[in-house]
């Protein structure tokens, strides 16, 4: 019986709340998480700053008074007997915090870019980046997308930076400003596709099924902003059927992207296809507000002089690349794994406040 009227009272309760109560509910756990975020970022920004200020230290008191390697392995010691709750004062970790003030020797860079990533990422950077702008480069894009430590890894070592943008396009003639700069630096040259292993006898059809395979991986190989909208789209034109390899909507250049996979080195007559894929899809599928439609032609290998004559006199935006299925094996063996890319992938990281032990 007193179970009975206790399951009543619960009952009742629930009928008399107010009926906005979820929506208020919502409301305030995403207040109460993006204050979580904002604390958390502000807790790593302070401890980014607080290493530089120590390396500083270190730096300038070898610098003035000639400190030697045995008074680094002493502070480690004394600063860990002082704050044993607080990790990150190995002798490692100060060699690292004296690298980082020498990589990033003005203040306010730290305070305003590099010190809103974390330290881990920091880490990996002085590891594997010597050119400073290519540093604050990846530091950029980091905070721009939200990469994890597993993901910037991964673009680092697939030189990211170095082939960003270089895809061979008549964009230049074909786009109006800023459109044009603007697809010009998402597209790569040549793509990594390290995560496939397909062998010598593969077709077309197969490349296109592998990717889909990975399409999680081949999605952060495009980049930021490719939305997926079918493989062997359809287009039915005056009768006769017609297949897209692969069809995208860019998120930010607003306009569809076609793909078009060979297993081959790039011939002319793959242009004047592309042309009529692009030209199909702009009188098919492309809104009034969308962008004109944008080509990408993926080769096995490209000469670079056939695919610049070969996109002169094209009038419609089709960019060139080709793409590299493996890495030597060193490189393949630095690389996070695919497991570990995925999971990466499924929660990025909105902040991270580790230090080296």
């Amino acid at each position: 019986m007193e179970l009975s009227s206790q399951q009543d009272h619960n009952a009742m309760a629930f009928e008399i709340l107010p009926p906005d109560y979820n929506q208020l509910l919502q409301t305030l756990k995403s207040r109460i998480q993006s204050a979580q975020v904002r604390a958390a970022l502000a807790v790593n920004q302070e401890l980014v700053l607080l290493y530089w200020q120590i390396g500083q230290e270190i730096l300038s008191r070898q610098g003035q008074e000639g400190w030697g390697s045995k008074v680094i392995t002493r502070l480690a010691k004394d600063l860990k007997q002082a704050f044993p709750e607080m990790k990150g004062f190995s002798r490692t970790n100060l060699l690292y915090m004296r690298a980082f003030a020498t990589a990033w020797p003005d203040e306010s860079i730290v305070q305003q870019t590099v010190g809103q990533i974390p330290w881990g990422h920091n880490v990996r950077l002085l590891d594997k980046v010597g050119d400073p702008n290519e540093r604050l480069w990846y530091v950029e894009q980091t905070i721009a997308y939200g990469w994890s430590r597993a993901i910037l890894e991964h673009q680092i070592e697939t030189q990211l930076y170095q082939r960003q943008g270089k895809a061979i396009s008549n964009f230049e003639a074909t786009l109006t400003q800023p459109q044009s700069e603007l697809a010009q630096q998402l597209l790569k040259d040549p793509y990594s596709f390290d995560f496939l292993s397909l062998g010598p006898e593969a077709q077309e059809r197969d490349l296109e099924k592998a990717l889909l395979t990975h399409i999680r991986q081949f999605l952060l190989e495009l980049g930021v902003g490719f939305a997926f909208v079918g493989s062997q789209h359809h287009l039915e034109i005056g009768g006769d059927d017609f297949y897209i390899d692969l069809l995208f909507y860019h998120l930010q250049l607003r306009c569809y992207v076609v793909i078009d996979l060979k297993m081959t080195a790039f011939k002319p007559e793959y242009s004047g296809k592309m042309g009529f894929y692009v030209s199909a899809v702009d009188g098919l599928l492309r809104h009034p507000d969308d962008a004109p439609t944008i080509g990408l032609i993926l080769c096995k290998s490209r000469n670079r002089a056939v695919a610049e004559y070969s996109l002169r006199d094209v009038n419609k935006a089709i960019a060139i690349s080709q793409y590299k299925q493996e890495l030597p094996e060193a490189l393949r063996n630095a690389l996070p794994s695919i497991e570990e890319l995925e999971a990466e992938l499924a929660t990025i990281e909105l902040s991270e406040t580790e230090s080296t032990e």
